[in-house]
């Protein structure tokens, strides 16, 4: 058995452990969201948790790990004279490529190969009943897949209504999902269904990072040394934990915290309901944990800190957050004790959404609310940043306005990417339309054909129940995300008369519409003497829009460049994930300048058009006289033309990129 890094030798990760250990004692809260950078204990945390969990008991040889006192429900019982076993609290772990089949159960091939009998084999979610179930890298798992599992967190039960197969069970384990910002956010929905959530970073303080780093050493070189110096506190911990789970029910919750609670949600502007439950349900396993005999307000701010941040989502493109002061505020003001109301405020706390016109902190200017159109909080002020004090005179940069309305552009053709929203594609996250023999080993059963033509092949002649000539496999049809690679001119054309406003604007849009179709993004620009890939594909559409906003212009027109760099990062891109398509969209106004000039930008159009799956080119140029360069390189490309004005619509069908 691997050795498992000691729960409390975890240095400078006071909120992580908080939330694991406040879901350990009431799992009813919905499970941690673990949000951060590499290499900062997410995973360590997780795997450190189960030893303080304590041994359950089970029924001997259950294959969803009944509790010997629940009643009959478990698909394997009656379990009423079975043997109780006792063994300590499972940690199950979800891969990134799970299926559905392999976390729900599917049927058991074996017997309906063998005995011709539709029989249940359980998937994860069985053997994490009663248990944690790890969930690294969750914001990689297909969405269906994400609300599947907060479903059977959320309900206790998981239900299976697969083909020939019924079944129903316990599912009550605690929910922990890992992910790195950088390789993109959770859909909102599927983020406000966990519980908590922790934003953690590696420390600034070099002396706790030296300490972390000598734990770290010291457990690589004797596990079982570092372990046995930190028993006595995992003894401690465990005890504590057990008597918080006993101590829950009897914790005081009355009815001015319940108001407090209510008041500091709606004062952050949090969506619905769940986030109060939720606060006060954290509240009060918190209060277990130090001991206390009711909620204290020490207790709810603490709660609210892991409950609220993820639920505050101003925008699309905006990371969740929760500013110290802003808690403070709506604390103070949903107690009645906002020690400054201005002259619109009657201190019952009518600002919604925390921020009142005195007494605000002082982010709140320089960070204002994202426009209607979901720019994002902050990049009008990074955009309005003042530039290097050593940049060229003719630099500058224009901060973008309200994003715009991307028409709806698909790749022509099918393909086999990975689960998205934009381009038609067969692959296993697809839904099943038909059936069909299989070509090679089956991985995706179609169970009711393939017992449909096993009872045609009985019907006309003596056999098997069951026999390989009788397995089908799905046909599916679904979506897919793809590559979106910005390609986009920074010269100083572009910026005369604060054209690149525009175009960040119009830029913002189609980010917007990347960010709801799963894709993955990138951003190519060039300028003066060259083109730099300033974003390398990602799947975090927040960091895409913090370097728009960054953008500056000015110097020569190298499209040619731009191109053969786009081109190139689509290749290198092919090479890592064949199967994801690519679309490029090339942001210029056809102006090129260099060597070659506007010839050598047709042959690159050409190029990049032969490499990539699509390309669309959006006409920067404006004003009454136009030199319809950009529809030159449109047409080397074979790609469609379109104008900038067009991302200020709503496109009535979609346009397909050939």
């Amino acid at each position: 058995m691997t050795p498992v890094f000691p729960f409390t030798a975890i240095v400078g990760q006071e909120a992580l452990g908080e939330a694991l250990l406040a879901c350990a004692v009431d799992p009813r809260i919905g499970g941690v969201l673990v949000r951060g950078e590499r290499g900062t204990a997410k995973s360590t945390a997780v795997r450190a948790l189960a030893p303080l969990l304590g041994d359950v008991d089970v029924v001997a040889g259950c294959r969803f790990n009944a509790d010997p006192r629940e009643d009959g429900a478990c698909p394997d019982g009656p379990h009423d004279d079975a043997e109780v076993v006792r063994r300590p609290v499972a940690l199950v772990e979800l891969p990134v490529g799970a299926t559905a089949d392999r976390l729900l159960g599917s049927l058991d091939l074996d017997r309906a190969l063998r005995d011709g009998v539709a029989a249940f084999e359980p998937g994860l979610l069985a053997a994490a009943h009663r248990g944690i179930l790890y969930a690294d890298e969750v914001n990689l798992l297909p969405d269906h897949l994400v609300d599947v599992l907060l479903d059977a967190a959320a309900m206790g039960r998981a239900h299976v209504e697969r083909e020939a197969i019924s079944v129903s069970h316990a599912a009550r384990f605690l929910l922990v999902g890992t992910m790195n910002p950088e390789e993109g956010e959770l859909r909102p929905q599927l983020l406000d269904r966990f519980g908590l959530s922790v934003a953690v970073a590696a420390s600034p303080d070099p002396a706790l990072r030296v300490e972390v780093v000598r734990r770290r050493l010291a457990f690589d070189a004797d596990p079982e040394a570092l372990r046995a110096r930190f028993a006595a506190d995992e003894a401690a911990l465990a005890q504590r934990v057990a008597a918080a789970r006993e101590r829950l029910a009897r914790i005081a919750l009355d009815e001015r915290t319940l108001l407090l609670i209510a008041g500091i949600c709606a004062r952050l502007g949090v969506d619905g309901m769940r986030a109060d439950i939720v606060c006060a349900q954290a509240a009060r396993a918190l209060a277990a944990l130090d001991g206390d005999d009711a909620v204290g307000e020490d207790h709810v701010r603490r709660a609210a800190r892991l409950a609220l941040a993820h639920r505050r989502r101003r925008g699309p493109l905006e990371a969740p957050g929760l500013d110290d002061s802003e808690l403070d505020q709506a604390l103070d003001e949903a107690r009645g004790d906002d020690p400054d109301p201005g002259p619109d405020d009657d201190g019952s706390g009518g600002g919604g959404n925390g921020s009142s016109h005195n007494g605000a902190p002082e982010h709140a200017a320089a960070d204002p609310a994202p426009a209607a159109g979901g720019e994002p909080r902050g990049l009008r002020a990074a955009a309005d940043a003042a530039p290097h004090p050593h940049a060229p005179a003719p630099e500058r940069n224009d901060a973008p306005g309200a994003a715009g309305h991307a028409p709806a552009l698909t790749l022509a053709g099918v393909g086999h990417g990975a689960a998205g929203r934009r381009s038609r594609a067969t692959g296993a996250e697809g839904q099943p339309v038909d059936s069909r023999p299989p070509t090679a080993a089956v991985t995706d059963l179609a169970v009711a054909a393939s017992l449909r033509a096993a009872a045609a092949r009985r019907a006309l002649t003596d056999g098997p129940p069951l026999a390989r000539a009788d397995l089908r496999e799905h046909v599916r049809a679904g979506r897919e995300g793809n590559l979106v690679v910005f390609c986009v001119d920074a010269s100083g054309s572009m910026g005369a008369r604060r054209r690149m406003a525009a175009v960040k604007s119009a830029v913002l849009g189609l980010l917007l519409d990347a960010y709801r179709r799963r894709d993955r993004v990138a951003l190519v620009t060039f300028r003066g003497s060259g083109a730099q890939v300033v974003l390398a594909p990602t799947g975090s559409v927040e960091r895409a829009a913090a370097v728009l906003g960054a953008l500056a212009t000015g110097g020569a027109t190298p499209l040619a460049a731009g191109l053969h760099r786009a081109a190139e990062l689509v290749t290198l891109e092919r090479r890592r994930d064949p199967e994801r398509r690519a679309l490029v969209l090339a942001v210029t106004d056809g102006r090129a300048t260099g060597e070659g000039g506007l010839d050598a930008a047709r042959a690159a159009a050409a190029e990049l058009a032969r490499t990539a799956d699509g390309v669309v080119v959006f006409d920067g140029e404006e004003g009454r006289v136009r030199l319809g360069l950009a529809a030159e390189i449109a047409r080397a490309a074979g790609a469609p033309l379109l104008p900038l004005a067009a991302l200020h619509r709503t496109a009535t069908a979609p346009r397909r990129a050939a």
